[in-house]
């Protein structure tokens, strides 16, 4: 079946076609690893996950390269201010190394919880300094390139089609540009490759170049490592469209500097997460962490449901009441699911009419539709149900494999603090009750009350 996805660069949905026949490469920018990520990063990553297992399940053979940046992301995303490492390592007191360190090691912690593929490559920018350096003498050889006091920059109007990813022609980016902070650039949409280091900053991260001690801008990494993992052109490259007008455009632009051709074949855009219909904003308090979710009983896999119910495309809302009630609809799946016997075979008609649908630019809605419906048909048997159900979950990615045909068995220790529990409630001793619920999730278990009684899941 012919897979079609939409294009940010062409403006249309086209069935696609690799660059070399079964393989596809995959970029996907990653995470800027000055603080934790949040919900909104994450429903990107939802979004490229979903992708590369759409290939998979396609007999496509992926490589997924996303990168962690680790350096020369600065406030802002342009050319001014501090490196955003740099100013959370003034904040905290620690090294920015070792913040980059925190901060990744928690971003894998989430991209676990929520069932994300791990990527084939994950390169750091501070690792490939040379691939940068390299890739702006490229650039500076084809005469795309000038020299200012603070660093080396790119020349915009030596592109002719520059602002084709976004459709912004170059003086209309610059009408709409923010103060220039360089009055030496040319352009206002000219952007940074290589910064200078003051020596009155006192930076931890920098290196030496042909041009000066510095660091990179932050553009630079992604066509240098896409280059590296994934040759130019590539496949497909994702990413919020939040990167459309900047970040992508300008690594559209170097690529076809140094090299003469585009970055990636496909570029593909994930919409915004909105929060109660607005912006997620520090000063609003309402920058949610997979921690702050599973606060409110809302696990990593639910808000990928939610996540899942909305088309990549599409603005996608959250409010507290709607994540919880992904946490109801997904608790209500594991629990019918987990008294189905071993998986057979699965329905074929039915993953085929699944696969076409995913197969359209990732129609996730209706792929969880119709994963409920073969949940609901009585007529269909429990075992070829739960081979259906594994088979689009390698699509979906609920880890419905830990679940599937698994009743819980509850241990004598496990049952003897939930008997413990009920006599509290019944005393209406909810301190009590609440400790007991404590210790039951240490043994692996959640409780949920209802009004039939205690209700037993395990802990996922």
């Amino acid at each position: 079946m012919p897979i079609f996805l939409s294009n940010t660069l062409t403006r249309s949905k086209d069935e696609f076609h690799p660059i070399v026949d079964g393989k596809v490469g995959m970029y996907t920018c990653g995470l800027t690893v000055y603080g934790r990520g949040h919900i909104g990063n994450f429903r990107a990553f939802l979004f490229a996950d979903v992708l590369r297992r759409m290939f998979e399940a396609s007999n496509y053979a992926v490589t997924q390269v996303i990168n962690i940046t680790d350096v020369g992301h600065l406030v802002g995303d342009g050319d001014g201010g501090e490196d955003k490492m740099e100013v959370s390592a003034k904040k905290t007191g620690e090294s920015a190394w070792d913040i980059a360190a925190k901060f990744t090691e928690l971003y894998h912690q989430d991209a676990r919880k929520l069932n994300l593929l791990v990527p084939h490559v994950e390169p750091k920018a501070t690792d490939h300094i040379a691939e940068q350096i390299a890739l702006i003498e490229k650039m500076e050889a084809n005469g795309f390139t000038y020299l200012t006091s603070d660093g080396v920059y790119f020349d915009t109007a030596k592109l002719s089609d520059y602002g084709k990813l976004s459709r912004q022609k170059l003086e209309e980016k610059e009408e709409g540009a923010r103060v220039v902070v360089n009055a030496e650039k040319r352009n206002a949409s000219d952007f940074a490759l290589w910064k200078f280091a003051a020596e009155s900053v006192g930076r931890q991260m920098e290196w030496e170049s042909p041009w000066g001690k510095g660091f990179p801008g932050w553009h630079l990494e992604c066509s240098a490592m896409s280059k590296k993992y994934l040759g130019v052109p590539f496949d497909v490259h994702t990413g919020g469209v939040d990167l459309i007008a900047v970040h992508h455009e300008n690594e559209i632009a170097q690529t076809a500097a140094a090299d003469g051709v585009l970055e990636a074949n496909v570029w593909m855009h994930s919409e915004f997460l909105l929060i109660d219909g607005g912006k997620m904003s520090k000063s609003l308090g309402n920058v949610y962490s997979l921690d702050d979710l599973a606060a409110k009983g809302v696990d990593a896999l639910a808000f990928r449901y939610f996540v899942l119910g909305a088309h990549y495309k599409t603005q996608l809302n959250f409010t507290w009441d709607a994540v919880i009630a992904a946490q109801h609809a997904l608790n209500k799946l594991v629990d019918v699911v987990r008294d189905w016997e071993k998986p057979s075979t699965p329905d074929t008609s039915r993953v085929l009419a699944f696969m076409e649908r995913v197969q359209d630019d990732l129609d996730t809605p209706t792929g969880l539709a119709m994963l409920w419906d073969v949940v609901h048909d009585d007529a269909l048997p429990n075992d070829v149900k739960a081979a259906t159900v594994l088979v689009f979950d390698d699509v979906l990615g609920l880890a419905l494999e830990d679940v599937v045909s698994r009743p819980i068995r509850v241990s004598d220790a496990a049952q003897k603090l939930l008997d413990e529990r009920q006599k509290a409630r019944d005393e209406k001793n909810w301190a009590q009750s609440d400790a007991l619920r404590d210790n039951l999730t240490l043994l692996g278990f959640r409780v949920e009350d209802t009004a039939e009684g205690q209700r037993v899941r395990e802990a996922r």
